[in-house]
Order: structure tokens, then C-alpha cells, then sequence
């Protein structure tokens, strides 16, 4: 754990660092962000890893997680509040993630890094799929856990249950990014509510939903798009634990 000063965001952020099996400078790895790094203890993050690479499931990756500050407005859309006004700092956080944590990363543990994606859980999820779509050429992929999709630009409707979420309307009306692969992961009690009372909760609908537009897109199921649903998952880190092995290893398989 170390603490980075961040001037965008106007506080101290930790940083917990998962370095892989003999870690050599001067070499390349993937890396993974991981937004809600304050929750990676609870989720037994250190023990998935020493596990996977026991069993050489995965490639020797850097996993960098960020302890969230005020995650009701540091996560969300960089490109707009929703309809509460939440998110109003969320440019600043994609600034600090962007231009400091990456270059601190780089110059920190002096090594190139071959990919990188970014994955996060509930809201930091939101947040880690809108900076990885609007950052192509930086990540290559995200993982969102129970994500936070419903995150709307207006106040909900019945007459119109599906529509205004943020992050469907921006993909929807953006180009396809080429070779970026995206994991979804919803447990089947994410939630209670279904607005369109067509059987499905709203977390699960939401999912589905987004990952209709990215194959209108071109994007290919499961080569770059994954959906794990967990039977009697919820909205809770030990879900996303049960989650965590199987999208590491999707997202850096072995060699």
C-alpha cells in the first residue's frame, strides 16, 4: 500500500499494489486497475492470486487497487452528471487515474506494460466501463461487477422504463473500439426492483441490455464480451468474490 497525492481530486489516495510472482523491473505485464481497492481484503484478493498462479491459470499481471474517496461523485459518467447531479467529480477522477496513477505506475516500478484494463464493482464498475470506452487506446478491457447501469440523465419514468441510462446512450452513439473485450458479471438477487415488471431485475435487464448494443456493434459473444450470473448472487463483495477468479482468468489467461 503507498499513498498517492492527487491535485485533481484534492486528497490523498491509497493505492494497494498486487505485484505478480518474481516481479522483475524492466520487463512488461499486463496490468489491471481495480476501482473500490479498499474492499480487495474482504475479497480475498491476495489469496484468488496466490491460487491462480499456483495453478498457472493466469499470466503474471500487475493489479493496482484504488481506494475510493466520495464514490457517489468521483465514480460515474466523466461526461455527465446523472440526474441527481452525482458525479460531479468524475472528470477529476478519470484525470487522476489518466495522467497520474498510470505515469506513477510506470515510473514507480520502471516496466512497460503490455495491456491494461480496468474493472470495478457497483458504481466504481460504471466508472471503470466509461473510462475504458472513452480511453481505447490506454485500455483494452473492463470488468464490471452488479455495475451500476441504470445511472440515468433524467428522473425515472414508467411510461418509458428503459430509457435515458448515460452509459447505453454513450456507447450506443459511439464508434466501435477494436480489440477491447468487456466482462459483466450480475448476481441473480443484485436486486428486488424490476421497472418494467418483465420478470427481470433491473441490474440483470441493464446488463443484457448494453451488451445488445455492443454486439450491434460487431463485438462477438463470448470472444470479447462475457456475462457470468451467479445463481443467489448479490450486491456484495463476497459475490464479487466468487466472480473475481474466473474474469482474471479470461482477462489474462496463461500463456
Amino acid at each position: 500500500m503507498y499513498i498517492l497525492p492527487s491535485a485533481s481530486l484534492k486528497r490523498q489516495v491509497q493505492v494497494e499494489l498486487y505485484l505478480p510472482p518474481d516481479f522483475r523491473k524492466e520487463s512488461s505485464y499486463p496490468l489491471l486497475i481495480v476501482n473500490d481497492g479498499q474492499d480487495m481484503v474482504r475479497l480475498g484478493m491476495r489469496k484468488i492470486l496466490e491460487y491462480l498462479y499456483a495453478q498457472q491459470m493466469i499470466q503474471p499481471v500487475i493489479i493496482a487497487a484504488v481506494h475510493a474517496g466520495d464514490r457517489l461523485h468521483e465514480y460515474g459518467t466523466a461526461a455527465e452528471l446523472d440526474y441527481l447531479k452525482r458525479g460531479n467529480k468524475a472528470g477529476q477522477y478519470v484525470e487522476f487515474v489518466i495522467q497520474n496513477l498510470l505515469e506513477d505506475l510506470h515510473s514507480r516500478l520502471e516496466v512497460e506494460f503490455s495491456i491494461k484494463a480496468i474493472a470495478g464493482f457497483s458504481l466504481g464498475g460504471l466508472s471503470a466501463l466509461d473510462i475504458a470506452w472513452n480511453y481505447p487506446h490506454l485500455f483494452k478491457g473492463c470488468g464490471v461487477f452488479s455495475g451500476s447501469l441504470w445511472w440515468r440523465k433524467k428522473r425515472f419514468n414508467p411510461l418509458f422504463p428503459d430509457s435515458y441510462r448515460i452509459i447505453h446512450d454513450i456507447i450506443e452513439n459511439g464508434h466501435r473500439r477494436p480489440g477491447m473485450r468487456f466482462w459483466f458479471q450480475c448476481g441473480t438477487e443484485d436486486e428486488t426492483e424490476d421497472r418494467n415488471n418483465n420478470g427481470i431485475i433491473d441490474s440483470i435487464d441493464d446488463t443484457l441490455d448494453l451488451i445488445k448494443i455492443l454486439k450491434a456493434k460487431g463485438y462477438t459473444y463470448p470472444g470479447d464480451i462475457y456475462y457470468h450470473e451467479i445463481l443467489g448472487g448479490r450486491h456484495d463483495v463476497y459475490t464479487w468474490s466468487l466472480s473475481m477468479p474466473a474474469f482474471l482468468k479470461w482477462m489474462f489467461p496463461s500463456r
